[in-house]
């Protein structure tokens, strides 16, 4: 099965995804483990929090290319003197 990034699932759809258990399933919820929003009595996860779960690596290399895009911006406003450019 092929997780979409911008797709929301449910958590049966996580179970099967993720190959865990409904206990499982939920005690990671519970926990914050897993990211989710709790609509009404049901939760739904977002493919990309699927993503990070199975790849933390590929999470990892994207928030350092974000940091260092912000670190970029900073480094420009430092430099105009507070004025962004």
């Amino acid at each position: 099965m092929e997780i979409k990034e911008s797709e929301i699932y449910t958590t049966a759809e996580m179970k099967e995804i993720l190959k865990i258990s409904q206990s499982t399933a939920m005690r990671m919820l519970k926990k914050g483990m897993i990211r989710a929003a709790k609509i009404g009595k049901q939760y739904r996860i977002t493919g990309k929090e699927l993503l990070r779960l199975i790849s933390p690596k590929l999470e990892d290399k994207v928030g350092k290319m974000y940091n260092k895009g912000r670190q970029w911006v900073h480094e420009d406003v430092e430099n105009n003197g507070g004025v962004k450019p």
